[in-house]
């Protein structure tokens, strides 16, 4: 199994991610966000990588039963029902919807890779279903982390280090992996003992803490607490119904 890893969507070309397998990570917040809508009822998730692709696409469908959600520099649109904070996306608030998604760095990183043959959104949140795809799946992938305004950031680079030694650890799986995956595997050893600490002290961690969103860190930090897998279908992401019905094992941390 060969695993790439690309720390920003700014380091490939769409046509590169066209009919290949892709894990988008966005720690910090969009992952946790589409999961935990999708696990909640939300109907779908339609990422957007622009404000005016968000409000167009609304505009075409039934208002009452659509949301629009996303923020810039952390905080909500202006006109938009929900930010990007997890713990907007309640049942109360999204079962039944269909959700416009827009963000600076997660909505644009899928939004790159809508050409993949699988694409499903993975962060701490989903560790164990993502794992248990990949290790069905048993083909080649690569990991896009969504980064930060199209810099590397720890966060992303930490969670993809973590899927690796995961599929590492399996004795079962021989991997092949390119120099980003290699650091990254290296970079989740070194910071990944204490994953809430470790993301608090990154650039966005502390954005986040200053705007008021630090609770947001403690909920995209809880390792399988989301056990449910988004996968890109058509233009919207859907939940595989599968993890609803048979949460995967929570996952075992190996030592540092």
């Amino acid at each position: 199994m060969k695993i790439e890893v690309f720390y920003s969507p700014s380091q490939v070309d769409e046509l590169f991610l066209r009919d290949k397998n892709v894990i988008v990570i966005d720690v910090l917040r969009a992952s946790s966000s589409i999961a935990y809508a999708l696990m909640n009822g939300a109907r779908e998730i339609i990422p957007v990588s622009t404000v005016e692709s968000a409000v167009k696409i609304s505009g075409n469908l039934f208002g009452d039963v659509v949301l629009r959600g996303g923020e810039r520099n952390g905080k909500m649109i202006e006109g938009f029902n929900l930010g990007n904070s997890p713990l907007e996306y309640t049942e109360t608030a999204v079962k039944g919807k269909s959700i416009i998604f827009c963000t600076t760095n997660g909505s644009s990183a899928i939004v790159k890779s809508r050409y993949a043959k699988n694409l499903v959104v993975a962060g701490f949140v989903n560790m164990s279903t993502t794992l248990e795809f990949i290790k069905e799946l048993n083909e080649d992938f690569s990991i896009l982390c969504a980064g930060k305004q199209s810099l590397f950031c720890i966060e992303d680079s930490v969670c993809a280090g973590m899927i690796i030694t995961l599929l590492m650890n399996d004795e079962t799986i021989a991997l092949e992996l390119n120099d980003p995956a290699v650091a990254a595997a290296v970079l989740y050893k070194s910071m990944g003992k204490n994953l809430s600490r470790t993301i608090r002290a990154t650039d966005h961690g502390k954005y986040l803490t200053e705007i008021g969103f630090k609770n947001d860190i403690k909920f995209c930090t809880d390792l399988d607490s989301v056990p449910v897998l988004p996968m890109l279908a058509g233009n919207s992401i859907k939940l595989r119904k599968k993890e609803i019905l048979k949460p995967a094992p929570k996952t075992t941390v190996p030592a540092q």
